[in-house]
């Protein structure tokens, strides 16, 4: 005898809702016991252990064994709860009360411990766990005017410039636009990163209709408030413009405009650390308060924690420039979260939300707090959370995070989904990222799945026309050399890998975010070679209209990708095929990243959206080729 069980989570016959649950929301999970005669494929780690198809009825067995649901709140105990024997298998239903991170698993009586999607007599497949549950607030929303755009990330002193620079001091003052960004250390061994090339509100919201014909819908900017650095990282004071950028009019003008464009303005969020030339730190003297650098009887004292005072004190990643807050500040708190504070002074301005910095670097309950100060100036403002990993189960020194179970973010920062578009384009494999997206899906709520920050680079990261490329440097100063950059065959392959990387970012679950340059093939390594000025003097039409049609895309079948379900329908090798649905209406998308070509099969005639071409019945995919394919009908 060898029976497999099937279960996979993602399927509605298994788990009646995918993704995280809401606490008392019932839910019913179904074993199905398979007859040993039925073929079914191993376990296979690498493809997330989930079967692709539901069995059919006839190919099911009546169990003679009993089964037991078998679940744990993280860090506590299990329950073994009895599951019901049916025709098919075992079922149960259960309501979880109590919001938190789970993780749950099946026992079956003479076959053992099924945590892993199968399970064969005479061979366990041990997890450490078992699958992961997120149970969430009942009233846990994520804001709609979010879904279904499209992102756009801009660093502010790079994008484009109307007019010219004050004259402020300890501050360069660039004319060369699109010049190599200063990057070497000063005398001290201290990159200052305080040569500003004048990007600014005015320019930028010269360029809106640029932005309206890509798509886009949501401008994220990184930090705006005044601060020594071009990155605006280290901030001097939360209640100002920074003076390159404009004055608060021109910020107040830029938002209307955007808006009547029909896009939203989020902003940076610094709340982990400020600059130590800042009006509440004031190490060098520089504004007319007292710094909590300066005396202990500071206002802002209680800001900071001070080892030794006052030279030695917490800092970012022991970088002294960035003297890091104390969160539990009363006073601090009060400043952020209270009546005219920071996060509803700007939220008055009409921006759309804000993108938390180091969000794993903020307290679970400052967030907590942060969320509630937001949502109480505008509960449709959206809070996403800087983090690298995912955000489910993140622990983070040494703490489990509570991100997305009701009281912190909306969403975060796709980094895992980043990482396995670029894996498939670098390998040639589905599999893995295909077993990202899975993962995705399953651990978080719909609600935050459908605001997922979907990212190919940042100003964190190399640029992603680099990465393609695969140019690798050893240092900076071999990044700043004209080698560095992709040769003209070199980079027009490198942008037909780009345009599929973004086919999927465009189309997997959650809102595409595209780096500000990127859709004009900019390149550049790491900080601060990916944040090198706009070069609007030579524009990609190609590319960029490339982005453009996809912007269209999202437009045109918002209500899909707003909130549509994932379905994969085949991987194999270098072929992802997989629609996006809902109601009666689907997309379907694929992407051949191989020397292989496939055949798939349609049931009607369907337009690719990408390259025009109609097909009925079948569609053939050529070597590295991807597409975009709706139904005639509905175009």
């Amino acid at each position: 005898m060898s029976n497999r069980i099937y279960f996979n989570p993602l399927d509605a016959a298994c788990k009646t809702v995918t993704g995280g649950i809401k606490e008392g929301e019932k839910i019913q999970f179904n074993l199905f016991l398979l007859n040993e005669t039925v073929a079914c494929a191993p376990y296979d780690e690498k493809n997330g252990g989930f079967y692709a198809e539901t069995p059919n009825p006839e190919d099911c067995i009546k169990p003679q064994n009993k089964a037991f649901f078998r679940l744990n709140k993280d860090g506590e105990n299990a329950e073994l709860f009895p599951m019901q024997e049916t025709e098919f298998g075992w079922s149960i239903s259960i309501a979880i009360n109590e919001i938190g991170l789970y993780y749950y698993s099946f026992y079956i009586e003479n076959m053992g411990n099924l945590s892993c999607g199968y399970l064969e007599m005479g061979y366990l497949s041990e997890h450490p766990h078992g699958f992961l549950l997120t149970v969430h607030s009942r009233d846990y929303r994520t804001p709609e005017w979010f879904k279904g755009g499209v992102m756009y990330q801009i660093f502010p002193d790079r994008f484009c410039r109307e007019g010219s620079m004050p004259d402020i001091k300890g501050r360069i003052q660039r004319e060369d636009w699109g010049g190599t960004p200063s990057y070497k250390p000063n005398e001290n061994g201290k990159v200052l990163n305080n040569d500003f090339f004048g990007g600014n509100f005015k320019g930028i919201e010269s360029k809106l209709p640029y932005l309206k014909k890509l798509g886009v819908t949501v401008i994220y900017l990184n930090p705006v408030f005044e601060a020594a650095s071009n990155h605006r990282y280290d901030t001097s004071d939360y209640m100002n413009i920074d003076p390159f950028l404009g004055t608060e009019e021109d910020f107040k003008s830029f938002v209307k405009a955007a808006e009547n464009q029909g896009i939203r303005v989020i902003l940076d969020g610094v709340f982990n650390h400020t600059g130590d030339n800042s009006v509440y730190f004031n190490k060098y003297g520089n504004y007319p308060s007292v710094g909590a650098y300066q005396s202990k009887d500071s206002p802002y004292y209680s800001w900071y924690s001070f080892q030794e005072f006052p030279d030695k004190y917490s800092s970012w990643w022991g970088i002294d420039i960035l003297p890091e807050v104390n969160e539990n500040s009363e006073e601090y708190q009060n400043f952020i979260f209270g009546k005219g504070g920071v996060l509803k002074k700007w939220l008055s301005f009409g921006i759309g939300g804000y993108r938390l910095d180091v969000a794993d670097e903020l307290p679970d309950f400052f967030l907590k707090k942060l969320r509630k100060s937001v949502k109480e100036e505008d509960e449709n403002a959206i809070i996403i959370g800087e983090v690298w990993e995912d955000a489910s189960n993140k622990i983070a020194y040494s703490k489990r995070r509570e991100y997305l179970q009701g009281y912190e973010l909306d969403s975060v920062m796709n980094y895992p989904l980043k990482d396995g578009i670029i894996r498939y384009i670098q390998t040639e494999n589905a599999v893995d990222l295909l077993h990202t997206v899975r993962v995705l899906i399953n651990h978080y709520p719909k609600q935050t799945l459908d605001c997922l920050m979907n990212i190919l680079g940042t100003h964190d990261t190399a640029r992603i026309l680099t990465v393609l490329g695969g140019i690798y440097c050893h240092n900076k100063d071999e990044m700043a050399k004209e080698s560095a950059y992709l040769n003209e065959n070199a980079k027009k392959n490198a942008i037909e890998k780009l345009k599929m990387a973004a086919i999927l970012q465009y189309t997997m679950p959650g809102i595409p975010c595209v780096y500000y340059g990127d859709e004009n093939g900019a390149e550049g390594h790491i900080d601060p070679f990916c944040r090198r000025c706009f070069d609007w003097e030579h524009l990609n039409e190609d590319l960029i209209g490339f982005y453009q049609k996809l912007g269209n895309i999202r437009h045109k079948f918002l209500e899909i990708f707003k909130d549509g379900e994932f379905c994969e329908l085949r991987v194999d090798g270098g072929l992802i095929f997989y629609k996006r649905s809902k109601d009666n209406s689907d997309i379907y998308i694929y992407a051949n990243n191989s020397s292989k070509s496939f055949v798939l099969e349609i049931d009607e005639k369907y337009t690719d959206c990408i390259s025009e071409k109609i097909f009925e019945n079948q569609i053939i995919v050529e070597p590295y080729s991807y597409g975009i394919l709706v139904k005639s009908s509905q175009l």
